[in-house]
């Protein structure tokens, strides 16, 4: 389904620094509805946001309709109040980025390819009032980076959700360079009426989460490399051990061998070869193994 664009302010309107609110926005826009763009769709559906999902196609449009709709009926069942057609009510669907127009937030949630990103952050910007809000749910590139090539950087601002998104109290917030203070705080306050806690983080390669959990994943891998221990035993090590709610191998799995292998890539480039993918990784990733979403990865999940 298409939307009819909403009438706008002016973009040619000065941009009000300092101006933003911690109040949760009530129009919402999330570019990209696979599995954290749906997430992330659900976040703010369920707190009572409208919330526009725009795809690249009808295919993709509808499968992003799915799985929100999967999402929210699956909250309702664990004790949601209200019913999906009070919830779904407030979602629309589209190819069309003319609909971002009026919204107060976007969120891009697109994967990590840097090209990708920058024509995505860039198509969205040029529908959005001077006073909205883009941010990228990037999990590693250079949000300063991202910023550079935007029109209002002041305005751009990292919401680095984690999969998957109704389960996940954490939000990282980061910080690019060029970003207003007053929106990190509005931020903060977005997070917690989310029902979720923030961390924030100063642009770095791969932030904090992303950075620490993949370092810990690449050995993981690469001691199932070397024969030390199953990828059952290594998991359970760090679950029982370390009272990690699931292990680095699981969780690779979950967020997908390709995710992994190119966030690692980008970090052995940014950071050093300590973050080197180790040749298991590349194999998998090569072989079409790419975690839950296959049907296999370190695990079965067929």
């Amino acid at each position: 389904m298409t939307t009819t664009p909403q009438k706008s302010p002016s973009a040619d309107a000065p941009a009000q620094p300092g101006a933003f609110s911690p109040t949760l926005p009530q129009s919402v826009g999330v570019l990209g509805g696979g599995r954290m763009g749906a997430g992330i769709a659900h976040a703010f559906l369920t707190q009572g946001c409208d919330v526009l999902v725009v795809e690249r196609d009808d295919d993709a449009a509808a499968g992003a309709r799915t799985r929100v709709e999967s999402a929210v009926a699956k909250s309702i069942d664990r004790g949601l109040a209200g019913t999906a057609g009070d919830y779904l009510a407030r979602l629309e669907v589209s190819t069309d980025y003319a609909g971002f127009a009026g919204r107060e937030l976007v969120v891009e949630a697109v994967p990590e390819i840097w090209e990708l990103k920058v024509s995505s952050l860039q198509s969205v910007e040029k529908h959005l009032a001077a006073d909205a809000v883009l941010a990228s749910n990037t999990s590693s590139l250079s949000m300063s980076g991202l910023g550079a090539e935007l029109q209002r950087p002041e305005n751009f601002i990292g919401l680095h959700f984690f999969n998957p998104v109704p389960a996940s109290t954490l939000i990282e917030v980061v910080i690019a360079k060029q970003t207003a203070p007053a929106l990190v705080a509005a931020a903060k306050g977005w997070v917690e009426a989310l029902g979720k806690t923030a961390v924030v983080v100063n642009d770095a390669p791969g932030f904090a989460s992303s950075r620490l959990g993949v370092m810990l994943a690449l050995e993981a891998m690469r001691m199932v490399e070397e024969g030390v221990a199953s990828a059952e035993d290594i998991d359970n090590a760090m679950v029982l051990g370390y009272k990690h709610p699931t292990g680095p191998l699981r969780t690779t799995d979950i967020v997908g061998l390709d995710v992994r292998l190119g966030i690692a890539e980008y970090l052995a480039e940014t950071l050093g070869e300590r973050f080197t993918p180790p040749a298991i990784l590349r194999e998998k990733v090569a072989r079409g193994e790419l975690g839950r979403k296959t049907g296999k990865g370190f695990f079965d999940w067929a």
